[in-house]
């Protein structure tokens, strides 16, 4: 996003920001984090921390308990369909995942009216708003 204007909006799934965000913002844009509740890499908490305050525009910092590094790519589901190591929340990180990313989208791109990025929601209690 800062290298190039064409992207409107940003999702960041449990991966640190690299570069950080520089200090200028990067031209108001969206930017949505989410991670699990305990940070899978040692530098995912610390680059978040920096580049929250530059982060200019809408955002949304979210975590979600029990998850891990991977829940939010379709690993563990694919992993879990292929009977090799069953991984029971698998079905759900992908309806988290598709739900979050896919509401962010549609409000910041569409400009539809998403009440799932307001705040907690009673469909999904493990996921936490971790910075407003």
């Amino acid at each position: 996003m800062g290298a190039d204007r064409r992207v409107l909006a940003g999702v960041d799934l449990d991966g640190a920001i690299t570069p950080p965000v520089p200090a200028a913002g990067i031209g108001g844009r969206p930017v949505l984090l989410i991670a699990a509740a305990d940070p899978s890499g040692p530098d995912i908490v610390p680059s978040w921390t920096s580049s929250w305050p530059n982060l200019d525009g809408w955002k949304r910092w979210l975590t979600v308990a029990g998850a891990d590094h991977y829940t939010f790519t379709d690993l563990d589901y694919l992993v879990n369909e292929s009977g090799v190591l069953p991984i029971p929340n698998a079905p759900r990180s992908i309806a988290i995942t598709t739900s979050y990313v896919g509401a962010f989208f549609e409000r910041q791109l569409k400009g539809t009216c998403e009440p799932l990025l307001n705040g907690p929601s009673r469909d999904f209690p493990e996921v936490a708003f971790t910075r407003p």
